[in-house]
């Protein structure tokens, strides 16, 4: 599919987690999901930090994710779906373990505390 159609495409604060609580989602840097036009994006919350490899459809992305989290290495898969408020919810799942549902909202420009 053509990822102009995609309107998931670009960066996004994660804002809340099923598993774990802000705190912990900021740890190391605010937490973060990239998702790109050319088939790759980032994730990164807590001490862990993953490159995407993207699949799309209009209000969906589904994606593999490979990366470390507190220098080991870690993977698996996901996906993230278009809410009505241009939030998204992804489902985030490591290979033979957890699953978080997170919630990411489109990042703003604003300073404000």
């Amino acid at each position: 599919m053509p990822t102009g159609d995609c309107r998931l495409i670009g960066r996004r604060r994660i804002v809340e987690a099923d598993l774990w609580d802000r705190d912990y989602l900021d740890l190391v840097e605010p937490a973060t999901i990239t998702i790109g036009a050319n088939g790759h994006g980032e994730i990164a919350f807590g001490a862990m930090q993953a490159s995407l490899d993207l699949g799309y459809s209009p209000s969906m992305v589904f994606f593999r994710w490979a990366g470390c989290d507190e220098m080991d290495e870690v993977s698996g898969d996901g996906h993230a779906e278009l809410l009505y408020d241009g939030a998204i919810e992804i489902t985030f799942a490591y290979d033979n373990g957890d699953e978080a549902i997170l919630k990411a909202k489109p990042e703003t420009s604003s300073t404000a505390c």
